[in-house]
């Protein structure tokens, strides 16, 4: 056997999604900011330990751009909003806020690693609602909250600062009681650890320790957006949105974006690219080559679909492919190349997933036992090999001991001390190892499941593939018509939308395959974006973007309409029963999250006579009038045909109800009606005339909460309101027994 090193390249992929709406400069959700502190920094520093591992580092623009915003324009986001005011100045709603998400962390290793902090969780409860939240927090004092603030902040702080800061481990150590003092250092720490991320990876890719690579700017799915169709390669039976989606155009821009900004961050240009989502497919060959990429990379079963062979790793006397993976191939389409490495699944899934539930001694030797057990077999085999390692970067850490520092380094130990291994970048290895095996065609495909299933194929995902390419096609037809210089700006500004709603992490919520605490504001991102390019252009939003695309059948009324009402419009309690009989959407039991906690509605009702439509909102009744005072209330009638009926909520406005018929381009006023009344809760009537509504007429319709013309809040957020427009025989067809 001839004694050669096995060639070992780790990928670590660190992606967030673009989390910020860039027409209000709000960030929704803090994910860029607190794996910042715990995960980006520490994965790169921890290697100046150990010199002679070599590693690659997929950054993508996405993630970088929000980090930098971060740094140099000291950038925010609700959360930090939150963790910012001081404990005794929270509001009611602020409260409800905190003690919804401040536990989102893995509560066994990072919880429960501050007893403080597992306290708070028992005594919040570690599974609640709204109506809980709102009756638990009375036994919440102002201490607490501030441990709460802290701790939050202070658990997503990796090990590694915790380690080195003194006054970090003076506050971990002590546990409880906090200042507001020790609160604002601990931000200050976020914020001087972000400035610190993006140059340490140029430091060390500088002296030759690491690579760095990217990612299509927004890490779309790039098969896709050249093709839809494509996804029919590995599935064939698959359903797909009524309309392709065919913008190959666009994926070279998010290619070539990437580059651009990368180079602006690390003064070189990228010779690796790893492919969103390891997605893959001959027509992106062309793309990715022209743009000056020299290598890609992706998952093992792509690989074995391409060889139509089955690859296994026992090395068997049955097995003629077991040496397959462990090579570098060179992908010819027509005139263009690209050097390619395959990932090995199992190795990699095994830190991703497995490695955390064992004990570190067992897990480090099971690893090097995985990685010799392969060097001995390739090596009775035509060299040189390479094993690519490729995972996500941050996510797996949470659920290791002291955040996956000690199982990283024992493993880099055991490699360094090893002349069997040695760990080489990508662009190393291919440099010094010219690939000596060409492919001429390349299965279509990502890393999971070698197929675009979980971003396609689903209804939510198709539904959302089809808002993407109408808002897309309004934005081509503008643009052609809008070519003069003072439209340059908006048209940059709206092609960016549109290149942000094309990312991957929103229909990887969409459909079946996963969920988070996070679905609604995924969902509202996504929809946002698209709204975006409509108010930048001018354009009304059509209404069919107020419409949640998640979860869109799950939402029911508590109660449907039983029988028809009659009540009397003054704002109050006037008559126990005139409601009694109505429709009732419990905001907090329509499909939304316990994290929506702070809400303006709390109760939709909804009813009808034979000639009129009836509303009743009850609002949240912490809120006080400066809270409410600049709300506009909307009501969007879908079908049959669309209407907007809205109310200004102003105390200098006169209050009535104005209703627009809504046309292709613009809405027309039909009424202004004083059907109103405020008091303890909003009662308002429309005609079914005024609608141009009759008997049996099919009505869906959602109600929109605005401040500033900014949609705040939607109702319900999965669904919509639907009834069916009453006739002489109502009672027959909605009576039930």
């Amino acid at each position: 056997m001839e004694n050669r090193p096995l060639h070992v390249a780790f990928l670590w992929h660190m992606h967030q999604p673009y989390y910020k709406n860039d027409l209000t400069g709000k960030y929704s959700l803090p994910w860029v900011r607190l794996h910042c502190t715990k995960d980006y920094y520490d994965m790169a520093a921890i290697l100046d330990e150990f010199p002679q591992i070599h590693q690659t580092f997929n950054l993508v623009p996405s993630l970088l751009v929000q980090i930098e915003d971060y740094v140099k324009n000291n950038a925010s986001d609700e959360f930090l909003d939150k963790t910012l005011i001081p404990a005794n100045q929270l509001t009611e709603l602020d409260k409800d806020f905190i003690l919804a998400n401040f536990f989102m962390a893995n509560w066994g290793t990072m919880v429960y690693s501050y007893p403080r902090y597992a306290e708070l969780l028992d005594k919040r409860g570690h599974y609640t609602n709204v109506q809980e939240l709102r009756r638990i927090k009375k036994y919440f004092n102002p201490q607490d909250y501030l441990d709460l603030q802290v701790l939050f902040n202070l658990v997503w702080i990796d090990p590694y600062w915790r380690h080195k800061d003194n006054k970090l481990q003076d506050i971990s150590a002590k546990g409880r009681n906090f200042t507001e003092e020790d609160k604002q250092y601990i931000i200050q720490k976020h914020r001087e650890i972000m400035a610190l991320v993006i140059p340490k990876y140029k430091e060390m890719q500088d002296r030759g320790q690491i690579e760095v690579t990217t990612t299509p700017f927004y890490h779309p799915i790039l098969p896709l957006i050249c093709n839809t169709d494509s996804a029919r390669v590995a599935t064939p039976e698959i359903i797909l949105p009524k309309k392709p989606f065919r913008h190959p155009e666009d994926a070279r821009k998010q290619v070539q974006k990437a580059i651009e900004y990368y180079e602006r961050c690390f003064g070189r240009k990228p010779n690796g690219m790893w492919p969103s989502e390891g997605s893959v497919s001959e027509e992106i060959i062309p793309i990715m080559v022209d743009a000056g990429i020299k290598w890609i990379a992706t998952d093992e079963d792509i690989l074995a679909n391409t060889l139509k062979i089955v690859i296994r790793k026992d090395f068997t006397t049955n097995d003629i492919h077991s040496d397959a993976l462990y090579k570098a191939y060179r992908v010819k389409n027509q005139d263009k190349e690209i050097d390619m490495v395959f990932r090995d699944k199992t190795l990699s899934d095994l830190i991703g997933f497995t490695y955390s539930h064992m004990t570190n001694g067992d897990a480090v030797n099971n690893f090097m036992a995985t990685l010799r057990h392969i060097r001995d077999n390739v090596n009775l085999m035509p060299g040189p090999h390479l094993l690519s390692i490729i995972l996500d970067g941050e996510n797996a850490w949470e659920f290791y001991p002291n955040d996956g520092e000690t199982f990283l380094k024992s493993i880099y130990r055991e490699l360094s001390n090893d002349p069997n291994f040695k760990c080489v970048t990508v662009n190393e290895y291919l440099q010094n190892n010219t690939p000596q095996y060409n492919l001429f065609n390349l299965f279509a495909g990502s890393w999971i499941n070698h197929n675009f299933g979980v971003w396609i194929g689903h209804t939510e995902d198709n539904t959302a593939w089809e808002f993407l390419g109408k808002t897309r096609d309004t934005l081509q037809k503008f643009s052609q018509g809008h070519q003069q210089p003072e439209f340059a700006k908006i048209l940059e500004q709206a092609w960016e939308e549109i290149y942000i709603a094309e990312g991957s992490d929103w229909n990887w919520w969409y459909g079946d395959d996963h969920s988070s605490a996070n679905d609604e504001e995924f969902d509202v991102l996504f929809r946002q974006h698209l709204m975006n390019v409509y108010k930048l252009i001018g354009e009304k939003v059509p209404d069919w973007l107020y419409v949640a695309i998640k979860g869109i059948a799950k939402s029911k009324p508590v109660q449907y309409p039983l029988n028809l009402i009659h009540p009397t419009l003054d704002g109050k309690n006037t008559d126990y029963y005139e409601w009694q009989n109505s429709g009732v959407y419990d905001v907090s039991k329509t499909g939304g999250t316990m994290y929506r906690a702070n809400t303006i509605v709390n109760l939709i009702y909804y009813g009808f006579d034979l000639a009129n439509l009836y509303l009743r909102l009850d609002l949240n009744p912490i809120l006080n009038t400066a809270e409410t005072d600049d709300l506009t209330l909307e009501f969007t009638i879908l079908d049959p045909k669309p209407y907007n009926i809205t109310l200004n909520l102003s105390t200098q406005s006169e209050k009535a109800l104005m209703v627009y018929e809504i046309l292709e381009n613009s809405q027309n006023k039909v009424g202004e009606l004083k059907t109103v009344a405020i008091s303890k809760f909003i009662e308002l009537s429309i005609p079914f005339s005024l609608l141009n509504l009759k008997a049996n007429d099919e009505v869906s319709m959602i109600m929109l909460v605005k401040r500033n013309n900014f949609e705040i809040e939607r109702w319900p957020n999965h669904g919509l309101i639907s009834f069916k427009v009453p006739g002489e025989d109502f009672i027959l067809d909605y009576w039930e027994v």
